[in-house]
């Protein structure tokens, strides 16, 4: 392992899914100073529809990805990013649902939260490279 390898820090979005909890350890076996991000979306609240409230378990996935940390050994920041998923994302797709047209949800997240607003974020915290979609992305 070389020392450039070890001195790097890696920020890798983690959702408590298999693919970026294995990427993270990947990477902390390979000498990175890895740190774990999840990235709280926004939450249509408290709604009686079963498969709403199903599909809305972000409180879930996050202490999935806790455990992954812990596990590893790496920290885990939580950044909310809500406020912005609901503009960006939430509210495009109503809109769009609205004008009889099929958004495409994932391509407004990735643009503007995955690879906007946490880019930017890890940049401004000294990341040196980036782990999205099992993807290093060199800033």
């Amino acid at each position: 392992m070389s020392r450039q390898v070890k001195k790097q820090k890696i920020y890798v979005a983690m959702s408590g899914g298999v693919d970026s909890s294995v990427a993270a350890a990947l990477l902390k076996k390979q000498g990175y100073d890895v740190i774990g991000v999840f990235m709280k979306p926004w939450s249509p609240g408290e709604v009686n529809s079963t498969l709403l409230t199903e599909s809305c378990l972000w409180q879930k996935d996050r202490e999935d990805a806790m455990r992954v940390a812990a596990k590893i050994g790496i920290p885990l920041l939580t950044w909310d990013f809500s406020k912005e998923y609901k503009k960006e994302v939430a509210d495009y797709m109503i809109r769009e649902y609205k004008a009889g047209r099929t958004p495409n949800p994932d391509v407004m997240c990735n643009k503007h939260i995955k690879f906007g607003l946490f880019l930017k974020k890890a940049l401004q915290e000294g990341a040196h490279k980036f782990c999205l979609h099992q993807q290093i992305l060199q800033k």
